[in-house]
């Protein structure tokens, strides 16, 4: 708590004020007492600039105090935003506390301090409670500052009722602050009214909403507000295609980056941009705008930041060209535990199980401590590459040595491992004993393995538990009367069949999609809206023909398909 921070006295400071040059070129004893008020003021904030550690804080400090300059509430508020941007934030506040008379300004400083401290937060919003309490008025720094602070919606709602009462609610920073308060408890409605509520609007403010819209994932209200945006910055774009990346519509994604990207608009990415559109290029495999970006980035020289690094790497290992990502690994000087995890994967997915455990060694040798996603693509890699003994050592001691409790993603992975190497009991035995429900990946995972071997009780078992945890999803019917199909069991293939339409279960069209000259196309089971669609049923319906022969040699198969997968009935 605020209180318990101890109070800073010239007494205390005063053994600091000795000459002190170490590592410090800049001292305070090589400006002399002669300068003018305002030399003063340029040295003391050019000594701000060259502080690193807490010996230049304590020097700059005494820098102050001798000529009186923490007297002045803007310069103090400069030290103590040093003091908190090198984490020295407990000697910020002592000093704080030190002042006899802080005003407004100085408050805003602290407030705004404590803010960016998740254990300040609620000293945060004591801080904005004791300014008004000893006589001094919010202005509009106070009320965007202290909403950083908010961790619950009645307290955000009491500060936004404050901001009207004193009219500070007009201001277009704290209106900003307030919809982002809003948005981030998910009361968009409130947050949309704040808005409709402003005659004037800046980007800022525009940027806000949107970002409610995004959170919301209501990409189509998000798109609207954006389309009618008088004027976009590089925030409004980087938010509306991250917004369409994180609801899976990476097409849409790629198409406003495009756009983003025309003569016409003049606004240039950041490394945030990039950051979201190269999560598009990876899930969709879009190897050529990855490999673009990638140019780009190096040619305009952005920063080359490790989550940007991390981001190139998952495209081009979820793109097939895993040796780029490799390369790109080996070539930065700082590596992160994603950056570990994600090569480690990258390997793993692109059959290189082998290699993703010597990478996982070489990550330990450095120091570098895993966490759960690090072991889930270790677990991975020894699944992709039938290391049985290995993935059983790394499940073993995943809490004894790393600390870390496997959740149900690290069971998935061993029972997918289990089930490929063929121990079909291990893999049951394990779902009995571990502490979760298993999850449809689970179950399916055990009954590919079942189908593998014929197992037919076991992949009954599994079948059963699968149609129960999703018993919505129409995968799981088709994938039940496919099986039983492939056993030439045909009454249980069509009651699957039948249950799927009494329940009211609706089988959503196979779709593919294929790049040409730059443009997608999709295509989706029994859909005639392209332009060349008889041309496309022809070729398909030529081809179905060539198959027919291998599909009919069991009898009864084709009448288990449902009307929309026979091309036929389209031609």
């Amino acid at each position: 708590m605020l209180c318990s921070f101890s109070r800073a006295s010239s007494k205390i400071l005063h053994p600091l004020l000795k000459p002190n040059s170490n590592n410090f070129h800049c001292n305070y004893h090589n400006f002399p007492l002669q300068k003018s008020p305002f030399d003063i003021e340029d040295s003391f904030l050019a000594l701000l600039k060259k502080c690193s550690h807490k010996n230049h804080i304590y020097q700059t400090h005494g820098f102050m105090l001798h000529r009186a300059l923490d007297q002045d509430n803007f310069l103090l508020s400069q030290f103590l935003h040093t003091c908190s941007s090198l984490g020295f934030v407990n000697y910020a506040c002592s000093v704080f506390t030190s002042n006899p008379n802080p005003n407004i300004y100085l408050y805003n400083t602290m407030i705004s301090v404590f803010s960016k401290q998740q254990y300040l937060l609620k000293d945060a919003i004591f801080l904005y409670k004791q300014a008004r309490a000893i006589g001094l008025y919010h202005d509009t720094y106070s009320i965007p500052f202290v909403l950083n602070a908010v961790t619950c919606l009645s307290t955000g709602s009491q500060i936004h009722c404050e901001a009207i009462i004193t009219g500070l609610n007009n201001d277009i920073h704290v209106a900003s602050a307030v919809v982002r308060m809003y948005s981030s408890f998910g009361c968009v409605s409130d947050a949309r009214k704040v808005f409709d509520e402003m005659c004037n609007r800046d980007v800022g403010l525009w940027n806000a909403i949107i970002t409610a819209y995004v959170r919301a994932r209501d990409m189509d209200t998000a798109k609207y507000l954006f389309d009618n945006i008088p004027e976009k910055n590089v925030i409004s774009w980087t938010t509306i295609i991250a917004g369409y990346a994180q609801v899976n519509q990476f097409s849409q994604a790629i198409g406003v980056f495009r756009e983003m990207m025309s003569a016409e608009v003049g606004v240039k990415p950041d490394e945030v941009t990039m950051l979201a559109v190269l999560s598009a290029c990876a899930h969709l495999g879009e190897l050529e705008l990855g490999e673009w970006i990638h140019s780009y980035i190096i040619k305009h020289r952005l920063c080359r930041t490790v989550p940007l690094n991390n981001a190139l790497i998952d495209m081009y290992a979820k793109s097939g060209n895993v040796k780029k990502g490799v390369k790109l690994f080996e070539s930065m000087e700082t590596r992160s535990v994603v950056s570990w995890s994600t090569m480690i994967s990258a390997l793993a997915v692109n059959g290189y199980g082998r290699e993703a455990l010597n990478m996982f060694s070489r990550m330990e040798m450095v120091g570098i401590r895993p966490n759960s996603i690090t072991l889930i693509a270790v677990l991975s890699a020894c699944s992709h590459a039938g290391l049985v003994e290995e993935g059983r050592l790394y499940f073993k001691i995943m809490e004894e040595k790393y600390g870390i409790s496997p959740d149900i993603r690290h069971y998935g992975c061993m029972v997918d491992l289990l089930g490929r190497a063929d121990y079909l009991d291990e893999a049951v035995n394990l779902i009995k004993t571990m502490p979760f429900e298993a999850n449809a990946v689970i179950w399916g995972s055990l009954l590919a393995a079942a189908k593998k071997q014929s197992h037919v009780e076991l992949g009954e078992q599994a079948l059963q538990h699968l149609t129960e945890v999703e018993p919505r999803n129409s995968g799981n019917y088709s994938l039940v009367s496919n099986t039983y199909a492939a056993l030439g069991r045909w009454s249980e293939a069509r009651v699957a069949r039948k249950i799927m339409r009494d329940t009211g279960v609706k089988k959503l069209p196979g779709g593919s999609f294929i790049k040409v000259k730059n443009r997608v196309y999709y295509f989706y089971s029994g859909d005639r809206s392209h332009s060349q669609c008889e041309r496309i049923y022809r070729i398909l319906s030529q081809l179905n023909k060539v198959s027919k022969t291998v599909l009919n040699e069991d009898w009864g198969y084709e009448e288990l398909l449902d009307a929309d997968n026979l091309y036929e009935d389209h031609l």
